[in-house]
């Protein structure tokens, strides 16, 4: 009996051996609660299809949540964001402890820090390697000295690591796949798939909440990600005596060097109108209050928060960027406005608050969309579509094919 393999560019399909055992494969992530959050679909997936998964991170509070979908977890002391070559030397050497101990035939490196941690520790060794972009990062997107020269140390590492003969890059969007290219990474090493998908059986559309027209904004405080154009929009509707409430549902990130520092959060909670809620654990009280979904990201791979939103049913006001206009299309479920442009922001949300059929229309739209391109399940069947491509293309092993019944 042959099993096939789809391809996750072409979706074509050749006869592949049936494996002697399931492959091995290793989620590398920095937090435990990233992984839950961003990466908990494609693991269910790989899981279901019958891979042996292992998860590899700092853990915090997340352990339990992991090891009950039948993963093993593998604890690091991760000091996420640190640059000093003393931390960073000690989770190499950790992983590839790791890597030589489970003999993986894949690992998966969530994200950019992981991605240059994992690929050093995997030197030499045999596994196949995906390194997933989840958006290029504060050194692509910021624009201080720093920044300028994390840019330029990131672009040669990434040229050279991302080319090797075992590695692959996975990216959420065309943009991110375009300027992967331009570092000079081979274009069969880079594929494309749009995020984590979002589970359309739980998140199910809401109706429009009473009260005065609310716009939210999901996210971590960080200048990237618009925040302080957030505010500055309310300041601007406020002078304009339009009665519109501003949600931010998020928290500081300490570790991201484009995060709001605390002293100027603090100011915030005097602006008239903008109410900051912290961490939401669970991100549908958010939708339950909000009319209008908001984020003026200066750049994405793809917004979990602008999925969810539209999984709502809640029109979108988003920054025209690499990511966000993947979800967020302009005239179909969302209004987009240029980066940096508070008072484009605030026309934009101003627009909707004053249109409920509009809002309407945009919502019903954004749910179909979710529907029909970002499901979990969907993308799920896409991530492991690519592992079975990779393995086959390394001469790793072909997954078992899940037992049916």
């Amino acid at each position: 009996m042959t099993m096939h393999v789809i391809d996750a560019h072409t979706g074509s399909a050749g006869p592949g051996p049936r494996p002697p055992r399931a492959p091995v494969l290793v989620y590398l992530v920095t937090e435990d609660w990233y992984f839950l959050s961003h990466r908990l679909p494609m693991a269910r997936a790989a899981r279901d299809a019958g891979y042996r998964v292992h998860v590899a991170t700092h853990v915090g509070t997340g352990a339990e949540a992991i090891e009950r979908e039948g993963f093993r977890l593998h604890p690091l002391d991760w000091r996420r964001g640190s640059l000093n070559p003393w931390h960073v030397f000690r989770i190499v050497r950790q992983v590839r402890r790791l890597y030589r101990s489970l003999g993986p035939d894949l690992v998966h490196h969530v994200a950019l820090q992981p991605s240059v941690i994992g690929s050093f520790a995997a030197a030499g060794l045999p596994p196949a390697r995906l390194n997933a972009m989840a958006g290029l990062g504060f050194g692509f997107t910021g624009r201080t000295v720093k920044a300028l020269f994390l840019r330029t140390i990131l672009s040669w590492l990434l040229r050279f690591m991302l080319n090797r003969p075992t590695a692959a890059v996975l990216v959420q969007n065309p943009d991110d796949r375009a300027a992967i290219m331009r570092l000079g990474v081979a274009a069969d090493r880079v594929f494309l798939v749009p995020g984590s998908g979002v589970d359309t059986q739980t998140l199910i559309p809401l109706a429009e909440p009473e009260g005065p027209v609310t716009a939210a904004l999901v996210a971590r405080l960080l200048d990237d990600k618009g925040v302080r154009d957030f505010v500055a929009a309310r300041c601007l509707l406020a002078a304009q005596g339009k009665d519109i409430l501003f949600l931010i549902a998020g928290d500081r990130d300490p570790a991201n060097p484009s995060s709001i520092p605390e002293s100027e959060i603090e100011t915030w909670k005097q602006v008239p109108g903008l109410e900051l809620l912290g961490h939401v654990s669970d991100i549908r009280q958010v939708w339950q209050r909000a009319h209008v979904a908001v984020l003026p990201s200066r750049r994405e791979g793809l917004p979990k928060s602008l999925l969810e939103a539209a999984a709502y049913g809640r029109p979108i006001v988003a920054t025209d960027v690499p990511g966000c206009r993947e979800i967020a299309r302009a005239g179909q479920n969302a209004i987009l406005v240029p980066p940096n442009d508070p008072q484009a922001l605030a026309d934009a949300i101003a627009t909707l608050a004053a249109d409920p059929a509009l809002r309407c229309t945009f919502g019903k739209a954004g749910r179909e969309l979710v529907e029909a391109e970002f499901s979990s399940r969907q993308i799920g069947a896409q991530t492991v579509a690519l592992y079975d491509q990779l393995l086959s293309r390394s001469g790793g092993l072909l997954r078992q094919p899940a037992a049916r019944g």
